[in-house]
């Protein structure tokens, strides 16, 4: 007998007793033997062996065996594409069965089975089921369209499907309208340039009819696609929000969701004067308020879309703070959420029920949860003014418990309160310098370091407490070295006879033995300060710190607007945009909330809102006043190329109207319609001014021949704070040219010579436009005067004041910063008459409350005088005319960078000789009127 016995076997093994069961003539046993390869499928074994006895399975009326042969046929078809090429003819059969239910199986499994080779042999079946009589075939032929574009896009827009999908959006059926929504929504997301969404008030209002019919899925398919159409006006938009705001009731919290975004979305363009807005925002809150008696994790989800839309509109949850107050069997994260959205609602009204739920939580055992109910207390201190003291004792209280960390929370909040109301609670400074020796944070560290070394005047034994910190020097964390560094400067700069070994002990230590950049370059700047001129490092460490703001941890708002649009999706849970973490371009498209219409703002016109008053977005377009050495440093101060220069893109800047609003687009195009009439300026009685004195130093007032009224000069730069040389200057307007006057003077004992200036970036762009020019050296007790040409072609950037010129001048011997105030009539151009038609329909667009009045006292000038005097400085009369006895004088001007101003200038007889004007300003850029006003008083009164 040979070996080969060895090889055989009569055990056939499973595979084989699979196999053999798959070709049985009974049905049951082939239905059991598919049912055992799924079983082993699922598992993880491999049965792709069977294919093909398995797809002969396929020829069956057994809807249940259809079903599991489907599902293994999804399953493998990758791994075996010539295998499944066997299977098409069942499914092009099968798309023709009488059973609904097996049409809509077929149509289904082909969408699931990504293989390229069979897609094209699916496209007849396909069409078929997008037409069939049964909305169960329609529906799932539709979500099958969105499958097969993600395997082939081309084919499936040759194949004319996406044309189909758009006219399933008209189907009777709601669930067709809601798969065919999601379906072309999706392909949608994954070419954004596409267009195919392309909604209209007709198809807007069939989706809206299937809302009502279909399924909770289908529902937030139909309200998402809803929240991407911008309605054409306001109308439009409360119509949609009517019939959206029924879903708010459902019980499903997506559902719910998604009805909040539309009307979030829609609110925008609805005016807050309709009774229809106020009615809106009361319907809001309860679905909001319900959301939160789920479970954690959807109160979780909740709570974070929440907390946008409170920052966006708080007045929706104003009146609800109580469904906000934790429970004590809260998960820490729904804990800290809520603790977040009670700050954001906290207000004068509702202050001391906040106060002491916030006082019980930072008695709790949650280590995280009490420092967050610390530092809320701080919060609300900063937020809402007239609760400070209260918070102030609530934290008082709270150190009193010597636990470690409240204390250290505590402290650190308290510097922030510090920091927003100056000289009002320094009186509790004793009682934290009690509690030095228990912080071991670096915050908690660096806070009480700040405040030692701010107010270190008012400690005794400063030079002591900072000392005991600087032994571990070396030990301590960046922050805390850095915070010790600039305390102990400052302590030298108010106590210099007791404290020079200390100044010069932290700076060795941070300049020599520091391997930290940041800690080297702090230390030798101060080193270099101190040394070289000790006035100016007071003014630099002991400046005038600006006031913190209320709500530092705000989302930008152009960031919030973008996330109000994607409620109720991860993105409103992360708080930040798909493209944020969505990996790849795909899917990610950028959205923003609905202009506000024409009619939702009650005084402007279609044509205002593009360039509108200031927002209150402004800040995020004119960047705010930098520090003036910070940006000053960093300046060449190299003499500036001859001649105008080139228009690069800051140079345009300067030229687009970024304070919000020239009428240039409004008067330019020759679409202007006249807004409907209303009232000419009324002739209110002014309030009486605040008794402002001038900006300039006008004592010695000079006259001069023509043109525009020039200042006498003034002092800049004193001869004691730039090392002997004195500056003083005026600016000056002559037939359309900007010149500043120097006065240079060297009262030094050295010569003085290489002058350069360069100015800061400002509000207009007021720039050089030549190098200065002193043609000799500047002898000891020598003055030149030099006039300097401007341009308004430099970088802009918003000041405080306005008018503020940071000014850096340069010579041999060092390089001297300082301000100076330019008056505003220097920028009124030549060509700033408007003609009377268009002053009249200019007044009336712009809003009534962007109009301000003024009072000029004991004028000397007569009507005549007054108009002529103010044209010689380009403030132009368009109309005068006389009413009971009182001269009306209507006048425009224009500022270089485009932005009209309207005045109306009523003058009345006052004391002896002298008049007294009312004058009225409406100007797009409210912030521009005072200093207008400023200029007619100015040029009125020398």
């Amino acid at each position: 007998m040979t070996d080969s016995k060895y090889f055989t076997t009569t055990k056939k093994g499973e595979i084989f007793e699979l196999k053999a069961e798959l070709n049985s003539d009974k049905k049951e046993k082939k239905k059991e033997a598919v049912k055992k390869v799924i079983a082993s499928m699922t598992v993880g074994k491999d049965v792709s062996a069977l294919f093909p006895d398995v797809v002969n399975c396929m020829q069956t009326d057994n809807l249940e065996l259809k079903k599991l042969v489907y599902l293994y046929l999804m399953n493998y078809a990758k791994s075996q594409p010539d295998m499944a090429i066997m299977a098409v003819n069942t499914f092009v059969k099968d798309c023709e069965d009488p059973n609904p239910l097996i049409r809509a199986l077929a149509v289904r499994t082909m969408g699931c089975i990504r293989v390229d080779k069979i897609t094209e042999y699916l496209c007849e079946p396909l069409r078929k089921c997008l037409k069939d009589e049964d909305p169960y075939v329609r529906k799932t032929a539709a979500v099958c369209v969105a499958k097969l574009h993600d395997i082939n896009a081309q084919l499936v827009e040759d194949q004319g499907f996406l044309d189909t999908l758009k006219d399933l959006i008209s189907d009777s059926n709601p669930m067709v309208v809601a798969n065919a929504v999601a379906a072309l929504s999706e392909i949608a997301e994954s070419h954004p340039s596409s267009n195919l969404l392309d909604l209209n008030p007709q198809s807007i209002n069939k989706l809206l009819t299937a809302l009502n019919e279909c399924t909770e899925w289908g529902q937030i398919f139909i309200l998402d696609c809803l929240a991407n159409y911008t309605p054409k006006d306001d109308r439009e938009a409360q119509s949609i929000c009517e019939r959206v705001t029924p879903r708010l009731s459902h019980a499903n919290s997506a559902v719910v969701l998604s009805a909040v975004k539309v009307l979030m979305k829609f609110m925008e363009m609805l005016s807050k004067d309709l009774d229809y807005y106020g009615t809106l925002l009361k319907k809001l809150a309860p679905p909001l308020v319900t959301l939160l008696s789920a479970e954690p994790e959807l109160q979780y989800v909740a709570l974070r879309n929440i907390n946008l839309i409170v920052q966006k509109r708080p007045e929706i949850l104003k009146h609800e703070m109580k469904v906000f107050f934790v429970k004590y069997n809260d998960p820490i994260y729904v804990k800290l959420e809520k603790l977040d959205i009670m700050i954001r609602l906290a207000s004068q009204a509702n202050i001391a029920q906040v106060l002491a739920e916030l006082k019980e939580y930072a008695t709790e055992v949650d280590v995280d949860f009490v420092r967050k109910a610390v530092r809320a207390i701080g919060r609300c201190a900063i937020k809402v003014e007239q609760s400070a003291e209260r918070c102030v004792s609530t934290l008082l209280d709270l150190i009193q418990t010597k636990v470690n960390y409240v204390v250290q929370e505590a402290i650190v909040v308290i510097k922030d309160i510090f920091r927003k109301y100056p000289n009002k609670y320094e009186s509790v400074i004793a009682t934290l310098c009690e509690n030095l020796d228990s912080l071991d944070e670096p915050e908690a560290r660096a806070a009480m370091i700040w405040i030692v070394g701010e107010y270190a005047e008012r400690i005794d034994n400063a030079d002591e407490l900072l000392e005991s910190f600087l032994e571990g020097f070396h030990d301590e964390s960046t922050q805390v070295q850095l915070q010790l560094l600039t305390a102990i400067v400052k302590l030298f700069l108010k106590k210099p006879t007791e404290t020079q070994e200390l100044v010069q002990q932290v700076l060795s230590l941070a300049t020599q033995d520091s391997d930290n950049p940041d800690l080297r370059d702090r230390g030798y700047i101060y080193w270099r300060l101190l040394s070289t001129d000790p006035v100016a490092a007071k003014e630099v460490v002991l400046a005038e710190k600006p006031l913190i703001s209320e709500e530092t941890d705000l989302i930008e708002p152009t960031l919030l607007d973008e996330l109000i649009c994607y409620i109720g999706t991860l993105a409103s849970v992360y708080h930040k945009p798909p493209s944020a973490f969505v990996e790849g371009g795909r899917g990610v498209v950028h959205k923003s909330l609905p202009p506000r219409t024409a009619s939702s703002e009650s005084t402007e016109s279609p044509e205002a809102v593009p360039t509108g008053a200031p927002s209150a977005e402004q800040p995020d377009v004119i960047p705010p006043q930098g520090d003036l050495l910070g940006d000053l440093l960093n300046l060449d101060l190299g003499p500036p190329v001859s001649g105008p220069p080139l228009a690069a893109p800051s140079v345009q800047m300067g030229a687009v109207d970024l304070l919000g609003g020239g009428l240039d687009s409004l008067i330019g195009g020759t679409n202007f319609t006249a807004p409907p009439a209303a009232a000419v300026p009324a002739n209110l009685g002014a309030p009486i001014g605040g008794g402002l004195s001038d900006l300039f130093d006008l004592t010695s007032g000079v006259g001069t021949l023509s043109g525009s009224y020039v200042a006498p000069k003034a002092v800049w730069l004193p001869a004691m704070k730039a090392k002997g040389l004195e500056i003083s200057g005026t600016f000056t307007r002559q037939v359309g040219s900007i010149s500043m006057d120097l006065q240079l003077t060297n009262k030094a004992l050295q010569v003085m010579t290489d002058f350069a200036i360069q100015f800061n970036r400002n509000s207009f762009g007021l720039a050089p436009a030549a190098p200065l020019q002193v043609h000799a050296p500047l002898s000891p007790n020598q003055t030149v005067e030099i006039s300097l040409p401007l341009n308004t072609v430099g970088s802009v950037m918003k000041m405080e004041p306005l008018n503020n010129l940071q000014v850096a001048v340069k010579n041999n011997i060092d390089v001297f910063y300082f301000s100076t105030l330019y008056p505003l009539h220097i920028l009124f151009v030549e060509d700033g008459k408007m003609d009377r038609q268009m002053f009249l329909a200019t007044w009336k667009d712009i809003p009534n409350e962007n109009e301000t009045q003024y009072q000029i006292r004991d004028c000397p000038l007569s009507a005549e005088a007054v108009s002529s005097r103010l044209q010689s400085s380009n403030i132009f009369t368009v109309a005068k005319r006389n009413v009971e006895g009182q001269d009306m004088l209507y006048q425009s001007l224009k500022l270089t960078n485009g932005i009209w101003v309207l005045a109306e200038l009523r003058i009345q007889p006052g004391s002896p000789n002298l008049m007294d004007l009312e004058l009225s300003l409406k100007c797009r850029a409210p912030e521009v009127s005072q200093h207008v006003y400023q200029a007619y008083e100015t040029i009125l009164k020398n």
